[in-house]
């Protein structure tokens, strides 16, 4: 049994990252700003502040699945305190409980260097986890991703919703690393990738996630 923090388990990829290690069996002590209403009884559930984290119980990994949209934030600056302030912050509690494998879920085009603010925020917040310096740093840049965000009980992204009824007639012919990819898809790769032997860093394209995710 593995003992795992996560931070992001509301959302859409941290659901399924929460599902799948819950049903591997593994230990998960889930951090979110409320409690869910339908709770799953197995999980250790921690209602927390993220500009605050109190110490963390011990564990041997982490994932982070924190993230929202500049629209759904408001503003840049809102947006920032999520994507990479409460990124780093978690990531820092991890790290003083004794957590040397982290997993965390990046975008597509994520650079430092990239003139989008989305994209740079993203690019800066996996520069400053890899100055941490882990054992096992394991970054997930997804594609734009598919899933029921109803159940959550989040808002509509109509762009998003557009772009994959757009692209759902043409899936065989976008190539897999511009695919939209399933959530489910991206939490198996990145609990398998995190598990796995390997380099300090791994970033995993989306294509390299589509093939590690696929069930089997």
């Amino acid at each position: 049994m593995t003992r795992l923090l996560l931070a992001g388990a509301t959302g859409l990829v941290g659901r399924e990252l929460l599902s799948q290690a819950v049903a591997a069996g593994d230990a998960v002590c889930a951090l979110v700003r409320r409690r869910p209403a339908a709770a799953d009884a197995a999980v250790d559930w921690r209602v927390v502040d993220f500009t605050a984290l109190p110490a963390l119980p011990a564990a041997g990994q982490a994932l982070c699945a924190l993230g929202t949209t500049l629209r759904v934030a408001g503003s840049q600056a809102a947006f920032r305190a999520v994507d990479f302030d409460a990124v780093l912050a978690f990531a820092r509690a991890a790290q003083a409980a004794g957590v040397q494998r982290l997993g965390v879920v990046s975008a597509l085009g994520a650079s430092e260097r990239s003139s989008n603010f989305y994209s740079r925020t993203k690019g800066e917040a996996e520069a400053a986890l890899r100055a941490l310096g882990f054992a096992r740093l394991v970054i997930a840049r997804p594609s734009l991703l598919s899933g029921n965000r109803g159940a959550l009980g989040q808002a509509r992204r109509r762009g998003e919703e557009l772009a994959l009824a757009a692209t759902a007639p043409l899936q065989a012919l976008i190539p897999a690393a511009w695919r939209p990819i399933d959530a489910a898809v991206v939490a198996r790769a990145l609990l398998r990738a995190l598990a796995a032997e390997g380099a300090a860093l791994q970033v995993l394209t989306s294509a390299e996630l589509q093939r590690l995710g696929r069930s089997g």
